[in-house]
């Protein structure tokens, strides 16, 4: 009752601040979209102006637009033998200038001097190279969607292909998948994850490091992706930073109960070369949230980029992304339904995650420019964990050591991109990306096996297992190159080749690349790609240390290869008028070269990354296979007459061989997914600049496969689960059901502006299943349920 008093005093607090009519500045820069040279005389007019406000582009591409009223507005852009595009829903505020980065697409037909488009394309990627299974996302929708937790990852989950059915961590699984396909950019530097909490080898964790807030719109894609992008068979999220303002310093603060404190700040560097800067520090505050645990996260992260502007030599820019984690799981506090921990040990995490990078950028002629950057990247976690033990009455009588995991993995990554527009119809895309891995992985165990005797009896296993001990220098090297053709306005085609090859392993491929895509009516658009991906091994397989005599391992999975799948994809976009649209995928992945047992078993690589840890498995082999097939089906009305909506689902078969050659579902054949997302604003205060906002989530998808546990052998070693192999993922977990749903308000006053929300997540308290685990307490297979109802609040101000 006190917390609803508090909010309705806060909202009503806010709405007085908002009593005069408020406008803002739309400033940016308008480029070719295939090499980025600025259109210089380009027009951008505000839909609905009276009397009309617009500009024309300078020498630079740039223009600035004053006196644009706060809210939602439309722009429409246009450039005599290029086509025209309209961008609807741009959100102006009080509190920050808005700075728009505008591509044109060359027209190839030249018989009218404009060709209009009369919607904005907004479902095509950044990447135009991307004709199938990609989409754009923004801060904007990052924090718009109900129950994101301001995640990009927690966003992805929204689309159609994405299926995410644990809300503990935010793992991407896409078309059956497992995350470790999934390959994160930023800025174009691979990195490992972005993730707070993260174990070596997985994507996903806890809590997003990447700030909502310093993103710049950017893409995300599901399959058949360009040739450019290398080592992932799964999705891939290329993130990009959003430069500074050049011109004013702006300031935003933010508060949540999930993502924490924040504070970011932007302006200029120097005014004289457009260089500015843009910067935020947050500090996680997760004890107020649902977390799934009584024990207390602790996190922090910096994100940059500092635009050092155009020079003789070209332009610099730096970023860079830095994040420190730690939280400590202590038994006497824990009980048995706890999501990550045991009441029976001591567990102490601690994890850190950084990324510094320049990118040069230089123009070599009006149509080609040489982009080269430099990255170094790293990411720690540290493990251990302290079995405590007990006496006959159950009383605490001490503790050992029983795990030890010490990994630092650093990457030093050097790329160049060479792009070049011969003429409307022709554009290559060419380069090269290598990463210097330096690995330092150790990992000790005696925690529950069986196979370690105490000879003293002492209750104490009498020494270690080491399942890793890494100290490796090694290189992966990508080369790739793609060129588009298009034959006409609606008839484009692209075709390349990627090339990788690992150093340690000592392998090389080449994947060949090619997609068509046909405008068949104004309002219908066909696509076809076909792309052949390679993996590498995730480094806790391919440096598993196997236990080959009692007390003595040694590396036994070195001799792997990558894994690799051919995807093919078929799409259909129809514009169902204005603001409507229908996109519908059918997909397969033909999957092989995955690693398996030596010997006849279920167990495939394919099951990976749907924990923290690895399963432990050596002498494996490259001859295991997979298939995944689907269809996809998304309806949108992009936001329009203060309202959206977005419906996905899919369905699909995700299915493996292991070396008993039975076949089966994957531990990520959820069979179906469907999201209904709707949002309203209602605006009031002078000219409807201020809105109440409502935002709306559900989520509906099959269970997840899992193999059962085998209860009486699980007893026998000591409590370390044994799973039934025979019936390998037979059974289900419960069907996943999450209703979200959001109320907010956007205020607008004299150059400030401001928003808070209330978030009600899982709005039915539905506990669905997480896993079914032996609880040593109990001595029995417990079902352990995941998070209920949790309200997020969120507060920003900008100004």
């Amino acid at each position: 009752m006190k917390n609803s008093k508090a909010i309705i005093i806060i909202l009503g607090i806010l709405v007085s601040l908002a009593s005069m009519a408020q406008d803002q500045t739309v400033k940016g820069i308008i480029l070719d979209a295939q090499v980025e040279y600025p259109l210089i005389g380009a027009t951008i007019q505000l839909v609905g102006s009276d009397p009309i406000k617009g500009a024309i582009a300078d020498v630079n591409g740039e223009f600035r637009i004053e006196n644009v009223p706060v809210g939602r507005q439309t722009f429409a852009v246009t450039y005599i033998g290029y086509k025209s595009i309209s961008l609807p829903n741009v959100l102006v505020t009080s509190g920050k200038e808005v700075i728009l980065r505008i591509l044109l697409e060359e027209s190839v037909e030249k018989l009218q001097e404009v060709v209009v488009t009369a919607d904005s394309d907004k479902d095509l990627p950044i990447n135009d190279l991307a004709k199938v299974s990609a989409r754009t996302f923004s801060l904007e929708e990052v924090t718009r969607f109900s129950g994101g937790r301001n995640d990009v990852a927690k966003l992805a989950t929204s689309f159609a292909g994405v299926n995410a059915t644990n809300d503990a961590r935010n793992d991407i699984v896409v078309r059956g998948n497992s995350p470790i396909g999934l390959l994160w950019r930023i800025e174009g530097i691979p990195i490992a994850t972005t993730n707070h909490f993260a174990t070596q080898g997985t994507t996903g964790g806890p809590v997003n490091a990447l700030n909502t807030n310093l993103l710049r719109t950017s893409d995300f894609l599901t399959g058949a992706f360009p040739a450019e992008y290398g080592n992932a068979n799964a999705a891939v999220f290329d993130v990009f930073f959003r430069n500074g303002n050049t011109d004013k310093y702006e300031f935003t603060g933010q508060m949540s109960a999930f993502s924490g404190l924040e504070f970011m700040a932007e302006g200029p560097i120097s005014k004289k070369n457009n260089s500015s800067f843009v910067t935020s520090y947050r500090y996680g505050i997760a004890s107020l949230a649902a977390t799934g645990t009584s024990a207390i996260p602790f996190y922090q992260d910096v994100s940059f980029k500092a635009n050092l502007g155009d020079s003789k030599i070209g332009r610099l820019e730096i970023f860079g992304l830095g994040g420190k984690s730690s939280i400590d799981f202590l038994g006497e506090n824990i009980d048995e339904t706890d999501l990550f921990a045991d009441p029976e040990q001591d567990a102490f995490v601690q994890n850190e995650l950084g990324l510094i990078g320049l990118t040069h950028t230089i123009r070599m002629g009006q149509n080609t420019y040489l982009k080269t950057s430099f990255g170094a990247s790293t990411n720690f976690n540290e493990y251990l964990q302290d079995n405590r033990m007990l006496d006959e009455n159950g009383q605490f009588i001490g503790k050992y050591r029983a795990i030890n995991v010490r990994n630092r993995e650093n990457r030093y990554t050097v790329t160049s991109t060479l792009n070049t527009k011969f003429n409307a119809r022709w554009s290559l895309r060419t380069g090269f990306l290598n990463e210097t891995y330096d690995l330092n992985l150790f990992v000790e165990d005696r925690d529950d096996r069986a196979s370690i005797p105490d000879n003293d009896n002492d209750g104490i296993p009498d020494y270690f297992l080491t399942n890793t001990n890494v100290n490796e220098k090694y290189n992966l090297l990508q080369v790739y190159g793609q060129a588009e053709y298009k034959l006409t306005d609606e008839l484009s085609t692209t075709f390349g080749l990627h090339s990788q090859y690992h150093e340690f392993m000592d392998e090389f491929i080449l994947e060949p690349r090619a997609a068509i895509s046909w405008q068949q009516t104004p309002v219908q658009r066909w696509s076809l790609a076909y792309g052949l991906h390679g993996q590498a091994i995730p480094s806790p397989v391919l440096f598993f240390q196997e236990e080959v005599s009692p007390g003595n391992t040694m590396r036994t999975n070195q001799g792997l290869e990558f894994i690799r799948a051919h995807h093919l994809v078929l799409g259909m976009d129809r514009n169902l008028g204005t603001d409507w649209r229908l996109k519908t995928e059918v997909y397969y992945q033909s999957i092989y070269d995955v690693p398996v047992e030596r010997n006849p078993s279920s167990y495939s690589v394919l099951n990976e990354g749907n924990d923290f840890i690895f399963e432990e498995k050596g002498s494996l082999v490259s001859d295991g296979t997979g298939f995944n097939y689907g269809t996809e089906i998304t309806l949108e009305k992009f936001f329009s007459r203060n309202y959206y909506v977005l419906l996905t689902t899919s369905l699909f078969e995700s299915q493996y061989e292991g070396s008993d050659e039975i076949q089966r579902n994957t531990v990520f054949n959820n069979n179906y997914v469907l999201n209904i997302l709707f949002g309203k604003e209602w605006k009031f205060g002078s000219n409807g600049q201020n809105a109440w906002t409502f935002d709306t989530k559900m989520t509906t998808s099959g269970g997840r496969p899992f193999t059962p546990l085998d209860l009486d052998a699980t007893r026998a070693n000591l409590g370390r689960e044994v799973r039934q192999e025979s019936i390998a993922y037979s059974e289900r977990y419960g069907q996943y059901f999450r209703w979200d749903a959001k109320f907010g308000v956007r205020l607008n006053r004299k150059k400030v502006s401001h928003q808070f929300f209330v978030d009600f997540q899982n709005l039915t308290n539905r506990k669905n299943e997480f896993v079914r685990r032996y609880n040593d307490v109990t001595d029995q297979i417990n079902v352990v349920e995941q998070i209920g109802f949790f309200p997020d609040v969120m507060y920003r101000i900008q100004f």
